[in-house]
């Protein structure tokens, strides 16, 4: 049992962990005047995605490159399946309010170059940069768009309204408890992607599992989690657009950011059990929310259930 614990102590830290380091970031940055679109752009971005970054570089480092790759490709079919589903089973939510289209198919584009990469061969660090230089090019995209749409402050307004919904949001926090925020965060993450990372190890080889299913399984459902508590509270507010975002341009960071960096540390080979079933399961998940992205349809309680039973099916085959 041991093992398990310290799994959930670590995913627990994981988590505590990213949400300090974001809070210390985000409050040192409007601290120092920056601008909340620009901060809900990057830092908030990149902050969020923490865990599953620290996850997977300390994954590479200990020789378990599948939990790495199985992070990645399974949170972003959870995050389609589950973290949709669940809050439309609680409420209708409603996205067919929302414009989302340039930004989903940035994500479908990214989810298309990286099963073609993974088709080529291991992530090495060539690769890794290519995904790096397009997330770069993305988010150059989505700063310009966000500036040139400032002008009748929407883009700022939707970004104060995104820090509000972090506590402690403050402006004139004073500079010792941001540093308290950021040093915890700094300590914890690693330390929680430690223990996380090792006694998964430790629980696949008792069981007799690969690392690969792991990652796609009990370290993707749990890095999920936060994005699941988000888009919960956002359904629950009718805040659709808020929760579709959320679940985009996380499966989009996911794919090219991830990975990208996990390559500096060493190449990832990619199980061929990934090219004949779970990166299609994932492209397939992502093709899902053509009708509401495109079509301007709202994901029912119905859809909630279906997404959701897909989740439950997709988790029973990798573990057979």
């Amino acid at each position: 049992m041991m093992p398990w614990i310290l799994v959930g102590l670590g995913l627990v830290i994981l988590l505590l962990a990213g949400d300090s380091l974001v809070r210390g970031a985000v409050n040192l940055s409007l601290r120092l005047g920056v601008p909340a679109l620009i901060v809900s752009l990057t830092i908030v971005a990149f902050g969020t995605s923490a865990p599953e970054l620290l996850i997977s570089i300390r994954a590479v480092l200990d020789h378990a490159p599948g939990i790495a790759l199985g992070n990645v490709v399974g949170s972003n079919t959870a995050n389609i399946l589950l973290v949709l589903g669940i809050p439309a089973i609680l409420a209708r939510m409603h996205t067919s309010e929302c414009d989302s289209r340039k930004t989903y198919l940035f994500m479908l584009a990214a989810s298309i170059l990286f099963i073609a990469l993974a088709m080529l061969g291991d992530f090495t660090l060539w690769t890794g940069l290519l995904l790096l230089l397009v997330l770069a090019l993305v988010l150059w995209d989505q700063l310009r768009d966000a500036l040139s749409h400032r002008r009748n402050g929407q883009k700022e307004q939707e970004a104060e309204e995104l820090l509000e919904a972090l506590e402690d949001a403050d402006p004139n926090m004073p500079f010792w408890r941001i540093g308290i925020y950021i040093g915890l965060g700094l300590i914890g993450l690693p330390l929680g992607a430690n223990l996380l990372v090792e006694n998964a190890t430790i629980i696949a080889r008792t069981y007799g599992v690969s690392d690969t299913v792991i990652g796609l399984t009990l370290v993707a459902l749990g890095t999920s989690l936060p994005e699941l508590a988000t888009t919960v509270m956002a359904a629950l507010r009718r805040q659709a657009d808020v929760a579709l975002g959320n679940v985009i341009g996380s499966n989009m960071f996911n794919l090219l950011a991830i990975i990208g960096l996990a390559t500096l540390f060493g190449p990832i080979p990619v199980d061929p059990e990934f090219l004949r079933f779970d990166l299609w399961v994932m492209l397939g998940a992502s093709l899902l929310l053509v009708p509401f992205v495109f079509f301007r349809r709202d994901i029912t309680r119905l859809w909630g259930f279906g997404l959701s039973a897909l989740y439950i099916v997709y988790i029973a085959a990798v573990l057979m």
